[in-house]
């Protein structure tokens, strides 16, 4: 079962004015909802967050690779990637959205679809899928079946050095053919520096089963650099970071990727 969302792409505003209005509004949502959440039900739950993440390592998400930590925070991603044919695609939300800890020991992620805008202009742009129970991405974006991705996250730290990572793969449940399987492993290296500053380096390899690149592998190198986290106001805070895809194969799709992370822990 699958929605379409159709929407105007004249309507829409998705340059740097408009995700900087989107950010923006978002963060002071979620200020003014722990603000106004001092006791009862909501306070009692972030509690519990708190002695939840007090548990765990306080690492910090890398830029691509899906951290082991249980986390909440609400992530918004910018990601430009230069094709092979010269077309450059930019990526506004890169599947990234909601991380809530609803219960001890529980982390639930609910990811916004990403807008897809194709320079030179095409017909194609439009919103991906929710990455939730059912695809909702418009037809030229999203996928035709559900894709089921079972992943195991694994970390270890060291003094102000760490790894993360996660392996997994995607299964879509019908038209396997056309859309393909895949293997996905993502390793990041992590150092600490003043407190604040988090230099790393990811792998992001993946490996392709049936669909169009059937039987070849892909490997980016990403340095990159996160800041934070900086603190706004009680639970509330700023992270932000940066970083640049470069393709390590001989196919590679797209290259020289530009990676733009904002993020609110909360």
């Amino acid at each position: 079962m699958s929605c379409t969302l159709t929407i105007s792409k004249n309507s829409l505003l998705w340059g740097a004015n408009a995700n900087t209005h989107f950010i923006l509004w978002v963060g002071l949502l979620l200020s003014s909802t722990l603000t106004f959440a001092q006791d009862g039900f909501i306070s009692n739950w972030l509690d519990m967050v708190t002695q939840t993440q007090s548990e765990q390592p306080h690492w910090i998400t890398p830029l691509a690779t899906t951290t082991p930590r249980l986390e909440q925070e609400f992530s918004y991603d910018i990601q430009w990637q230069t094709h092979n044919n010269g077309v450059t695609t930019d990526n506004y939300g890169v599947s990234k959205g909601l991380e809530i800890i609803p219960q001890k020991n529980t982390e639930v992620i609910l990811a916004i679809p990403p807008y897809i805008v194709n320079n030179p202009d095409s017909p194609n742009d439009g919103f991906g899928d929710w990455q939730f129970l059912l695809p909702t991405g418009q037809y030229q974006q999203g996928a035709k079946s559900p894709i089921i991705t079972p992943t195991i996250a694994y970390g270890k730290g060291l003094k102000d050095f760490s790894v993360q990572g996660t392996l997994g793969g995607s299964l879509p449940t019908g038209n396997t053919a056309t859309i393909g399987r895949t293997i996905l492993w993502n390793n990041a290296l992590q150092y600490r520096l003043f407190k604040k500053l988090w230099p790393e380096t990811e792998f992001n390899f993946t490996h392709y089963y049936e669909g169009s690149h059937n039987g070849h592998s892909l490997l980016f190198i990403t340095p990159g650099l996160v800041l934070g986290r900086f603190p706004i106001h009680n639970r509330f805070s700023f992270t932000f970071g940066g970083g640049f895809q470069i393709a390590a194969t001989s196919f590679h799709p797209t290259n020289h990727n530009g990676i733009l992370s904002i993020r609110f822990p909360f």
